[in-house]
Parts: structure tokens; C-alpha cells; sequence
């Protein structure tokens, strides 16, 4: 029986060949497809890092510059410094070595330019080694500090409405600031003056220090005053540990000689003023001693003093040192200028503390 052999006919590989082209032709279509957006894909991403990058750089905030250093101000070391430096010019001025002691008081200065002692020691110097411009300037440099240079401040603007042209003649007597006296014996421009001042000791077994001061004080003849524009300011300082300069804490007490004290019946009028220091005398308040830089003005009642053995109320009962008595500061004030200064000693024109209170 005759076996029959399978065989495919052509038209049947035609259409195998066909499909498979077809495929083939279909898978690289979809590669170029692929490698088409790919391509587009990383362009983009590219464009996006790069436009974020500027911004990036420009979101950032530029490095502020450092600031300016401000300059300190003076410390208290400074102001230690400039202290001593002034005590060490003040004993030498004393010896007389008033290079060395200009010196110091340069130094303190310039650690301490708004210290009012150290501008008037400078400016009393240059004015005994007769460098009249220079003290000028200094005195100037007070007046320009203001009323906080206390007493200073007013001897300031007398020594710059008076000035000091030139050193007065040996024998003209002067008041404890400098100022000339006339004929009359009151500082040149002034309508009131320190005539004489005369101490009295007090015999007194029970007081470690006890004396009065009997101040004559006169008004310029044929000059109007009015009583209510007159302030007499008589100060009195220790010394502590023989050292420290301070308003005194003893009882102080003031008096007229004549009740009117108007210098219509006498001229000059006499102010007594006691100073009394017991020897069982406790520290006063801070108040007290405001009290005893004390002010008169005439046709008032004088300010009356504590009775012995009184104290005041918050009394430190520890003396923080030995207390002695070191001298007196008389100013006398009318119509708010300066009329004379009269110290003893004259160091303390410069060297005490300013009043606590203005009176």
C-alpha cells in the first residue's frame, strides 16, 4: 500500500515569513520608540537641575560683614587706675615736682577723661607754670561736663568769666581759687566776699574735736541785693585713716552774730559755724550728712544741729575707719554765680567729695 510523506505547501511559508517580518519590524519600532522618549526624558531633567541651580544660588543668603567693634566703656579698673594716679599727682604737686605730677594727671585722663578732680588738679597746674591756654581748655572741659562736676562745675565758669591772663603781682591777695581781691577786699566782679576767718578752739572735755569758725562776710558798697538770691555753703570734711577725704559726720551748727544780718546796720556780717566731735560720736545716716554740707540763707532761720549724743535714724554703729577732722570749703553763691571760694586746706577745693544734695 503506498505510504503517503507530509510536506507543507509554499503558501504556508509565505505567511510564516510574513508574520514574522511583521514582528520583527514591530519590535523595533517600540525600541525607537523607547530610545525617542528616553532621550526627551533626560533633556528635560537637565533643563530642571539647571534652572534650580541659580535659584538655589540666589535663595542663599549673602554672609552679613562683621560688625564694627564698639569701644568699651571705662571699666572700674579704670577708674582704680585713674584714683591712684591722682593721689600719687596730688603728693607730688605737694613736693613741688609739678612735671612728674602733670604727669600722672595726663595718665588718669586719658583712662578716666570725665573725672572732674583730675581736670581741676590739671588745670590749677598749667595755671602755676603759667600755661594760661592750656588750663583754659581743661577748665573749659569741666564746664562742658554739666552741674554733674558739682562744685567744680561753678569754679570752672569763674575761672573762664575772670580768666587768667597773666600771674598777679607778688603781694595781691587772692582768694583760695585764685581770684584777685580789690580794694574793697572781694574778688573782683563780685558783689559779696570772705573778708577774715577766725578759728576758735572750745575747751570741752567730752568732745574729741570741738571749735568754732567766725566767717565775716561783706556785701559790696552801693550794690541792691536781694536776700532770697544769696546761698552761703560752709563744708566741712574728714579724713579717714588719714587718708580718704569725706563730708564729715560730726554735729555742725550755724549762727548769725546779728539776728538781722541784712548789712544794713554792719558790714560785714559774721556767720559762726561749730564743729563738735564727741568722743562717744556714732556714725549718722546718709541723710545727716547731706545735712551738714549745709546752706544759709539769710533772713532764714539757721539750720540747728543734733544735740549731743543725738543720732540719726539708721545709724551704722561699725565706723568703717578712724575719722579726724581735716578741714572746711566756704561758697558762697548770689544770683546763681560763684562769688569766692575760701578753703583750708586749698586742696580741698579739688580733692573733696561734691555735696550729696544740692541746697
Amino acid at each position: 500500500m503506498p505510504v503517503l510523506a507530509a510536506s507543507s505547501s509554499p503558501s504556508d511559508r509565505t505567511y510564516s515569513v510574513a508574520i514574522g517580518v511583521i514582528l520583527v519590524f514591530g519590535a523595533l519600532e517600540i525600541l525607537a520608540i523607547a530610545i525617542h522618549f528616553g532621550a526627551e526624558y533626560r533633556a528635560e531633567h537637565a533643563t530642571l537641575q539647571s534652572l534650580k541651580e541659580p535659584a538655589a544660588s540666589t535663595s542663599a543668603k549673602p554672609t552679613p560683614p562683621p560688625l564694627p567693634v564698639q569701644p568699651d566703656a571705662p571699666s572700674s579698673a579704670a577708674f582704680s587706675a585713674s584714683e591712684r594716679l591722682l593721689k600719687e599727682a596730688n603728693v607730688l604737686r605737694e613736693r613741688g615736682d609739678t612735671a612728674n605730677a602733670l604727669a600722672r594727671l595726663q595718665d588718669a585722663s586719658q583712662r578716666d577723661p570725665k573725672n572732674p578732680q583730675v581736670l581741676a588738679e590739671m588745670a590749677a597746674i598749667y595755671e602755676s607754670i603759667q600755661l594760661f591756654d592750656r588750663s583754659n581748655e581743661t577748665w573749659r572741659k569741666i564746664q562742658d561736663l554739666g552741674p554733674a562736676a558739682g562744685p567744680l562745675y561753678e569754679l570752672a565758669d569763674m575761672k573762664l568769666r575772670v580768666g587768667a591772663a597773666a600771674t598777679p603781682a607778688a603781694g595781691v591777695p587772692m582768694d583760695t581759687a585764685g581770684k584777685p581781691l580789690d580794694a574793697e577786699g572781694l574778688p573782683e566782679g563780685s558783689v559779696f566776699g570772705v573778708t577774715n576767718i577766725e578759728t576758735e578752739q572750745i575747751p570741752d572735755p567730752e568732745a574729741e574735736t570741738n571749735f568754732r569758725l567766725k566767717i565775716g562776710i561783706k556785701k559790696r558798697q552801693g550794690v541792691a541785693i536781694d536776700h532770697s538770691k544769696l546761698r552761703i555753703m560752709v563744708l566741712f570734711y574728714d579724713s579717714v585713716d588719714n587718708d580718704k577725704v569725706v563730708a564729715t559726720d560730726a554735729d555742725v551748727n550755724y549762727e548769725w552774730m546779728n539776728p538781722k544780718h541784712d548789712w544794713a546796720e554792719s558790714n560785714p556780717e559774721t556767720l559762726i559755724v561749730t564743729y563738735l566731735r564727741s568722743k562717744t560720736h556714732a556714725i549718722t545716716s546718709e541723710a545727716s550728712l547731706s545735712a551738714a554740707a549745709a546752706a544759709v540763707t539769710p533772713g532764714k532761720n539757721a539750720p540747728r544741729s543734733k544735740k549731743r549724743g543725738e543720732t540719726a535714724s539708721g545709724t551704722d554703729a561699725s565706723d568703717p575707719g578712724r575719722r579726724r577732722y581735716l578741714g572746711y570749703v566756704i561758697r558762697i553763691l548770689y544770683d546763681d554765680k560763684l562769688q569766692t571760694v575760701r578753703a583750708e586746706p586749698a586742696r580741698l577745693i579739688n580733692d573733696a567729695p561734691n555735696p550729696s544734695v544740692s541746697p
